[in-house]
């Protein structure tokens, strides 16, 4: 450990080059002594000065959330990725990364110079190191490497020391932190008691959001019917990624419902929707009429949390909604709690001996649709109660009897926001 603070261990040199990866590690301050260091870390630490901690304390993937901070395209963020892979001297640069440092380049401007080069440290650093905090890997960096006087290689553990120490100890400290507070601040949510209210477009989510409610979901029947699509068809995957990308504006955490995955690849939809903002996903395990194997769906369950491990993975069990198998209610939600599920979601659970059953054997949040009084319900030990498409088919209902109000001479409801309010949610 006190190689880190002993100046007669130096960080493995690296040969100057023009371009790529190789140009990258030559530029920035972690691999750099002497005047060269003391200079390009300055440029560092301007990067982050520039960027209050407080506003990083938003769901999503920590690159992104960074970049955004920084004026940069939430995409440079899969970019980001492909360089950490590689951005270590004594892992090989790829092609690929070489190709995403060129790209970052000219995301940031496109002048090839240590202000550019630290500028993309900065993402690079927090890239692997963050995520594995968010995912709760202690240290997010085990080891780092110093050369001894004699020229020799050494691994310095850092378990004592998350985030270095001496003239090489990370200055995003504070900012690191505070994407990963922001990253897990809806599971937090569930340490006492949620009720989430269920969108279906963007008006429906921002008016949630001005009555005061602290997250709010979406809705796929609400979703995909207001699209003219038929729910849990596994149809309307553009529609909901487009509406989450909507509702990552809002100043409150957002959960998606993808159904059953889309019937895509589940990975590429986590880092999509994880890039965008999103902090959580309710993925269920009914198939039509019927159930989804308990391996093949706690393999979703799995990809979503590797991928993408700030996501509040809710695993919904449909045994319940569908009547289909009950006995092994719960034996699925502690096989997908083993795939690493954040919370358990049963539909269609009504009775208090089966929901207060349900919550001693499932060892995360239970989330139920609200079957009984919230009082009741959180009496049990439920810990997030889902509007579902309740609202969104009592709008409907509110919506046709407005209609026919109008139609029969009778006098509509008068205690309807008004137009300038309903125009206001889109500022707020």
């Amino acid at each position: 450990m006190n190689e880190l603070w002993d100046s007669s261990y130096v960080v493995p040199p690296v040969p100057v080059a023009a371009s790529g990866v190789a140009w990258l590690r030559s530029s920035v301050a972690r691999f750099s002594e002497g005047d060269e260091h003391v200079r390009r870390r300055a440029l560092a630490e301007r990067v982050l000065a520039a960027v209050d901690p407080g506003v990083l304390r938003r769901a999503g993937e920590p690159v992104a959330v960074l970049a955004e901070a920084l004026g940069l395209p939430r995409s440079v963020a899969s970019d980001v990725a492909v360089v950490a892979a590689c951005y270590q001297p004594h892992v090989d640069a790829t092609v690929e990364a070489d190709e995403a440092v060129a790209r970052l380049v000219a995301a940031c401007g496109g002048t090839w110079d240590e202000g550019t080069a630290n500028l993309i440290g900065v993402l690079v650093q927090a890239s692997g190191a963050t995520r594995a905090l968010i995912a709760g890997v202690e240290p997010p960096v085990p080891v780092t490497r110093r050369v001894a006087p004699d020229g020799s290689v050494v691994e310095v553990d850092l378990g004592e020391a998350w985030f270095g120490g001496g003239r090489h100890a990370c200055p995003g400290r504070a900012h690191a932190l505070a994407l990963a507070e922001g990253a897990r601040a809806f599971h937090r949510m569930h340490d006492d008691f949620l009720v989430l209210p269920n969108a279906w477009d963007f008006a429906s989510a921002a008016a949630f959001v001005r009555a005061g409610f602290g997250a709010v979901g979406t809705t796929s029947l609400g979703v995909a019917v207001a699209h003219g699509l038929p729910d849990a068809a596994g149809v309307a995957r553009a529609e909901t990624v487009a509406l989450a990308r909507l509702l990552a504006r809002l100043p409150v955490p957002v959960t998606v419902d993808v159904e059953a995955g889309f019937g895509g690849d589940v990975r590429a939809l986590a880092a999509e929707l994880w890039e965008l903002g999103v902090a959580g996903v309710n993925v269920e395990d009914g198939r039509g009429a019927g159930l989804a194997e308990p391996a093949d769906q706690a393999a979703i369950v799995r990809a979503f949390k590797e991928v993408a491990p700030g996501l509040f993975v809710n695993a919904r069990v449909d045994t319940w909604w569908l009547g289909v198998d009950r006995a092994s209610t719960l034996d699925r939600a502690r096989a997908y709690v083993d795939a690493g599920a954040d919370g358990v979601f049963i539909p269609g659970l009504d009775q208090e001996a089966e929901i207060a059953a349900a919550v001693a054997a499932v060892p995360v949040p239970l989330n139920t649709l609200p079957s009984l009084s919230t009082e009741t319900l959180r009496a049990l030990g439920v810990r997030r109660v889902s509007t579902g498409s309740l609202p969104f088919r009592a709008a409907l209902a509110e919506a046709v009897r407005t209609a026919e109000a109008v139609r029969s001479t009778t006098p509509p409801p008068t205690t309807l926001p008004t137009y300038s309010e309903t125009t206001a949610l889109t500022t707020s």
